[in-house]
């Protein structure tokens, strides 16, 4: 099992019957995929794929939402020896355009939905028409019939048409020989504006997905509830490849993942497992938890403290459905008042450190097996080491090498040899510190610290988690202005907006509060309010880049 296409097949054998995806939709569970018909489907679409044109080594674009059709599209993209090239059904229309022709695609892979998208015209910034005409689109949530004889439709020359996929039996099985040859190639929108393609093989995605395994077992019992884009590498590798090797099944959300629509999929599914971003239990304690607490008898009294906070783990447990054993939080980093709530309530969350060029595992911890504060830890095929940088004695710029390193950016050569040390270690771009005990701790992104007018280092995201701890901010960025002050800019919550006539004052009385908590040198000199949220990326980190 070292390839994507060797994955499917083992998964597809081994778990047979077993449930492997499905989608919720209003109120219900449908399109059940089983680990048969997911071999079968894939092999099906692989086969396809390479009498419609695609050649080994081949670009294939996979355009579409998290639906079941999904990771049959990837793996049957990975059967016919081709490369998938998985897009955020955010990117505009221009993306799309400039990386299909970056990347030379020779078929598209899209559901209906993003059809409809990439068949606009006259939408491109030259006005010119954006139709894709001269590649043929397979739209992959139309597959119909049964396993043996199914149909799909496909758009060849602007003509939509049904065509019948060939039966498993006389499938050929065109699969990736290589592990460490390219499997795919995934471009990224960072928080520093700098959209590449990151080229990942079989062996850095397969690597990084048994890293995951390591810090949490999974099993065919357990049952995950899917909310971040399969287009990013969080969510495919921890969220998509683990499960798949492990047999455990995976449910798509029909929605976007709104709280109404989450308690109402939890509350039906009863998920073991989720993998999400920090935002969004950051908001469950935030609004729903904390209030509460505040409110609770039991928590005010110092004695009794812990009982109330232990309780209202349990309550949070049971309003995921009651089963939670592994709540994966990445992506971004955890609000320290969050975090020791979680900790201190006993809840199975474990955090996970990585990026899209390690595919995307670094460092994580297990669930109910470490101690808050402690830091996190690479697992065994990965190596961490410190670089420093001059700025503090024990930290600098966290470097990786391992299995789960990218192969380069794609047709970048320049950036490539940028992101890498003489010595073949990659740059993550992240400060940090490792322990005696090996330990890593994270203090923030190298370009995102602030030099103050003498000297001193200042990390933004350490005052940004102090002010975020507050009800009335809901989203916040630190930056350094014109004359080296420091300034907030902060989206109020909607309790804040109810504040009417007192907001400005409840800030400057925030303002105070959080510079008796820093340095002389980091204190704030204001805070600023912005009306309209700010632009993030998938994995919910504010795009800094757009507002410095």
């Amino acid at each position: 099992m070292q390839t994507l296409a060797q994955l499917c097949l083992f998964a597809s054998d081994k778990y047979s019957n077993k449930p492997a995806f499905a989608m919720f939709n209003d109120g219900e569970i449908c399109r059940q995929i089983t680990y048969t018909q997911m071999g079968n489907r894939a092999r099906q679409i692989g086969m396809f794929l390479r009498k419609i044109g695609v050649e080994n080594g081949g670009r294939v674009l996979l355009l579409s939402e998290n639906c079941p059709e999904w990771p049959l599209a990837y793996f049957g993209i990975a059967l016919a020896g081709a490369v998938s090239v998985p897009l955020l059904t955010g990117f505009s229309i221009e993306q799309i355009h400039n990386i299909t022709n970056h990347c030379e695609t020779s078929i598209i892979c899209a559901s209906r939905t993003m059809l409809e998208k990439l068949t606009e015209t006259g939408s491109l910034e030259d006005g010119s028409a954006s139709a894709f005409s001269n590649i043929p689109l397979v739209i992959i949530d139309s597959i119909t019939g049964n396993d043996y004889s199914p149909e799909i439709s496909v758009v060849l020359n602007g003509v939509e048409k049904r065509v019948s996929l060939q039966p498993v039996k006389e499938c050929i099985n065109y699969s990736q020989q290589n592990p460490d040859a390219l499997a795919t190639i995934i471009y990224t929108s960072g928080t520093q504006g700098n959209n590449k393609g990151v080229m990942l093989s079989s062996k850095n995605l397969i690597s990084s997905a048994l890293s995951t395994l390591a810090f949490g077992k999974l099993y065919p019992r357990d049952v995950l509830l899917s909310v971040l884009p399969l287009a990013h590498s969080y969510e495919c590798s921890i969220g998509f490849l683990a499960p798949v090797i492990s047999g455990s099944s995976i449910t798509y959300l029909g929605r976007p993942p709104s709280p109404t629509v989450l308690l109402c999929a939890v509350g039906i599914l009863r998920p073991t497992v989720m993998v999400t971003v920090p935002l969004l239990i950051e908001k469950i304690y935030r609004n729903s938890i904390a209030p509460k607490l505040q409110n609770n008898m039991l928590y005010r009294f110092a004695p009794t403290r812990q009982i109330a906070i232990w309780f209202a783990g349990r309550k949070l447990i049971s309003a995921l459905g009651g089963r939670i054993r592994i709540f994966g939080i990445g992506g971004a980093p955890l609000s320290p008042e969050v975090e020791k709530f979680l900790h201190r309530a006993g809840f199975p969350y474990t955090i996970g450190y990585g990026l899209t060029e390690t595919a995307p595992l670094v460092a994580g911890n297990s669930p109910r097996r470490f101690t808050f504060g402690s830091g996190i830890a690479a697992p065994e095929s990965v190596m961490i080491r410190i670089a420093k940088t001059g700025i503090n004695a024990d930290e600098g710029e966290i470097q990786v090498k391992g299995p789960n390193v990218m192969l380069g950016y794609y047709k970048d050569e320049e950036r490539t040899a940028e992101m890498f040390t003489s010595d073949g270690w990659l740059r993550t771009g992240d400060l940090g510190r490792v322990n005696k005990k090996g330990k890593l701790f994270i203090r923030g992104r190298l370009k995102a610290l602030i030099l103050s007018p003498s000297g001193e280092n200042i990390y933004p995201e350490e005052i940004e988690g102090l002010l975020g701890s507050s009800q009335l901010v809901e989203e916040v960025l630190v930056y350094s202005g014109e004359k080296g002050e420091l300034i907030a800019l902060v989206k109020l919550s909607e309790a804040a907006k109810a504040a009417v006539g007192v907001i400005e004052h409840k800030l400057e009385d925030l303002r105070t509060w959080v510079n008796k908590k820093l340095a002389a040198f980091s204190r704030l000199s204001r805070i600023d309010i912005k009306k309209e949220p700010f632009e993030k990326t998938p994995t919910m980190k504010i795009k800094r880049y757009l507002y410095l």
